[in-house]
């Protein structure tokens, strides 16, 4: 008799499971918006004139991919009037800049012209402070003890305020994770940054990014995670209500998402150790 209930158990749980099936529920989708992304970013050692704008619109929920904008005319221009065009790689909604000249402190403005409308935004390039050689690893690392962990420092300049933007890829994470941090009760301090994972292993290449960033951005960005509902990868969603600092000077409801940020990029790679 036992056997035989638990046959009859086993057999509805395959039919239970062999019934179940995906149900997409109907969801209301605003009109597009405009997305852009204007993220200029001069890695430490480059010249920094190869930079990449794209272009891009909100879409569905259930969508795979964001749709492209083609038949922009961008424009960035420095405080002495130099412009620097971006010209789009046809049909693929990323606009390409070959000759753009970065400096640490200098304010530039973007302007975007799309359907007979203007978009603007002016930002200040921020420089970053590189990444110390001396790369810690522990394997007995993390809340429980049991991750693989390292640790990077950097020197925080004592004499300003400062925000930093993290971002490390690894083997391990489907997305980049990211972190925005500044230097309120560090000033001046060598400060040192955290990564751990219980599924790294020897051999796993790690690239870590240090941006030198804005308090606008800074403040952007912290929004930014908290919409995305998660700390790990705020691109894999869309960024919901959450805006930057680009304005529509020609009808300013009909605003886009997207940010207009120059940084100094110091990055490092490390190789976990046994």
């Amino acid at each position: 008799m036992k056997s035989i209930l638990k046959y009859l158990v086993v057999l509805c749980c395959f039919f239970l499971l062999s019934c179940t099936k995906v149900v997409k529920v109907d969801l209301e989708t605003a009109a597009p918006k405009l997305v852009i992304d204007a993220s200029i970013d001069w890695i430490k050692g480059t010249t920094g004139n190869e930079q990449k704008i794209k272009l891009s619109t909100t879409t569905g929920y259930y969508s795979p991919a964001f749709p492209t904008v083609s038949g922009a005319d961008i424009v960035i221009t420095n405080s002495t009037n130099t412009a620097f065009s971006f010209i789009e790689k046809p049909g693929t909604g990323e606009y390409i800049c070959s000759n753009f000249h970065p400096a640490i402190g200098e304010t530039y403005t973007l302007k975007v012209i799309l359907n007979e409308e203007i978009y603007t935004a002016s930002e200040t390039c921020i420089g970053v402070p590189n990444i110390e050689n001396n790369i810690e690893q522990n394997n007995k690392g993390g809340f429980g003890g049991d991750e693989v962990e390292i640790k990077y420092k950097y020197q925080d300049n004592g004499n300003e305020e400062n925000y930093y933007l993290h971002r490390i890829l690894s083997p391990v994470s489907v997305f980049p994770e990211y972190k925005a941090q500044d230097d309120q009760n560090s000033q001046g301090n060598l400060m040192q940054e955290y990564f751990s994972d219980k599924d790294l292993k020897a051999g796993d290449a790690i690239n870590i990014r240090l941006y030198g960033i804005s308090r606008r951005y800074y403040d952007y960005f912290r929004k930014l995670l908290a919409a995305s509902g998660a700390e790990n990868g705020p691109f894999q969603t869309t960024p919901g209500s959450v805006r930057g600092n680009i304005i529509n000077q020609t009808h300013f409801a009909n605003y886009a998402y997207g940010y207009f940020r120059l940084s100094e990029v110091a990055v490092k790679d490390y190789t976990i150790q046994k």
